[in-house]
């Protein structure tokens, strides 16, 4: 039994290790010459970047991939926990610097925001048990089977439904729960890991905390690359074969079920039809459908749904070593409702944006010279629907060079030595996410974890969806997630 990836995205070579374990015979195709997706790294003179995701949560979903391949994980890949979780900058001055010690960060939250410390240990604590009742039947099984929705894990869910956030916003939660402003601020924040924002998003989301403080937040040895580098070294080792360059044009449909893949080879110049019985895509839902399964009948309704956020990405090589600066850094809006107005109603990028700014160098010394850092900005932006991206982009960049400056007391421009820009445009382009979202459909509603695109298509046989834009969602933990609930539909 042969099958077909598309997309050497994480979700795609984790779906390969999977089904390569089970006995299958595995091809994964890629258009670029890189493996990775969104998960990938680039050289920018003597500064290293990783491109995409910078926050790295849930390594058990990773390590065990080499378990079950009969791998030792330490021989593939080497992370640590981080003792600091972010730091955090308001523009009246004040600062947070979050610990991953819960205690001590809800003491410094007592100390420095004036938010009662028993209040946010409670909050991590309800964060646990909603994940708790949620993640075995999110994380672990397809939400369009009827045999989920008649299993203990559903019916558990069922009965906790109160206390779930199911029919409220996290904003509206976040504020009848916290007493302080930057608290609820800190908090909505994490919307944001999914693309969404939290003045619509339902507050069910307040489980993601519970990854970043509970169980923590890591960072892999060799940098956010690393994930994507030993899962490709370990899917070698199975015999998965990996082909870059090579651009999937259709998927080959015969009666309803599936033949294989056209394939474009452009480092060889050909093109060439791969016979599979089965296909996997790791490619955004909607691009798969409106460009590889032009003669089928399209689930325009679900594909048609808005999008979720995207991202502005600036990359600066920075001639400075800033000692007040961690791995993970926040500078918020001082009007984040605002922000998020312009962002999802407005479809433009707000004057005062919230910065995130990511320093690998911090643990990664040769990511950057001696007394530099590798500065990777990531600005919140609406999905691309035809923006004057170079207006927006342009104001945008001189708005974060002030905020910065104000913040850390020091020109910033003069410090840039070299730079690289990601917006919805090249994202769309290079990752073939529509409309360059970054998370598939958006998630602003109470129902959106029911509308997302099945795993499976229920029209055509042995056509199956991995990855951020399909069940469970985006990210990389959802996404690891998604391969392993294909792997388990695929007998």
């Amino acid at each position: 039994m042969k099958v077909a990836i598309i997309g050497a995205g994480i979700g795609g070579i984790a779906t390969a290790i999977r089904l390569v374990n089970k006995g299958y015979e595995v091809d994964v195709f890629e258009a670029n010459d890189y493996p990775g997706g969104k998960l990938s790294q680039f050289q920018q003179g003597k500064y290293r970047f990783d491109a995409g995701p910078s926050l790295f949560t849930m390594p058990q979903f990773v390590d065990e991939l080499f378990v079950l391949s009969g791998k030792n994980p330490a021989d593939y890949f080497e992370y640590i926990r981080l003792p600091e979780v972010c730091k955090y900058f308001w523009e009246d001055g004040t600062r947070l610097d979050v610990s991953a010690n819960i205690d001590s960060f809800a003491n410094d939250a007592e100390k420095n925001l004036g938010e009662p410390a028993e209040k946010i240990r409670t909050f991590l604590k309800n964060s646990a048990l909603k994940y708790d009742i949620l993640s075995g039947l999110f994380l672990e099984d397809s939400l369009h089977k009827f045999s989920t929705w008649t299993s203990k894990k559903a019916f558990r869910g069922y009965f906790n439904l109160p206390k779930l956030g199911i029919f409220g916003t996290m904003n509206g939660a976040n504020e009848s729960y916290f007493s302080t402003p930057k608290a609820v601020q800190l908090f909505n924040r994490y919307a944001t890991y999914n693309g969404s924002d939290p003045y619509q998003t339902p507050a069910t989301l307040n489980i993601i905390p519970h990854l970043e403080y509970n169980i923590g937040a890591f960072f892999p040895k060799d940098g956010m690359f690393g994930i994507t580098q030993s899962l490709v070294n370990l899917a070698e080792d199975l015999d998965v074969k990996f082909h870059y360059e090579s651009k999937v044009k259709e998927i080959i449909v015969k009666n309803g079920h599936i033949i294989g893949l056209k394939i474009s080879d452009s480092k060889n110049e050909v093109e060439y039809e791969h016979l599979a019985s089965i296909v996997v895509s790791n490619m955004d839902v909607t691009p798969t459908y409106r460009k590889l399964l032009p003669k089928e009948k399209h689930p325009d309704k679900i594909l048609n749904q808005d999008k979720s956020g995207s991202g502005l990405i600036f990359y600066w090589g920075i001639k400075h070593d800033f000692k007040e600066l961690g791995l993970h850094n926040i500078f918020f809006s001082d009007d984040y409702r605002t922000e998020f107005d312009y962002q999802f109603h407005k479809k433009t990028i707000y004057q005062d944006p919230t910065i995130y700014l990511n320093i690998t160098s911090k643990y990664k010394k040769n990511d950057a010279p001696d007394g530099c850092e590798n500065w990777f900005l990531l600005i919140n932006a609406p999905a691309n629907q035809g923006q004057d991206w170079e207006k927006i982009i342009a104001e945008t960049r001189q708005n974060v060079i002030d905020k910065l400056s104000r913040n850390l007391g020091v020109n910033i421009a003069d410090l840039i030595e070299n730079e690289s820009i990601l917006d919805p445009r090249s994202i769309e382009m290079k990752t073939s996410s529509a409309q360059g979202a970054l998370y598939g459909n958006s998630s602003n509603n109470k129902f959106a974890a029911f509308l997302r695109h099945a795993n499976f298509s229920s029209k055509i046989n042995n056509l199956y969806f991995v990855g951020g834009s399909v069940h469970p969602g985006g990210g990389i933990p959802l996404a690891l997630s998604s391969a392993k609930i294909v792997a388990s539909m695929i007998k």
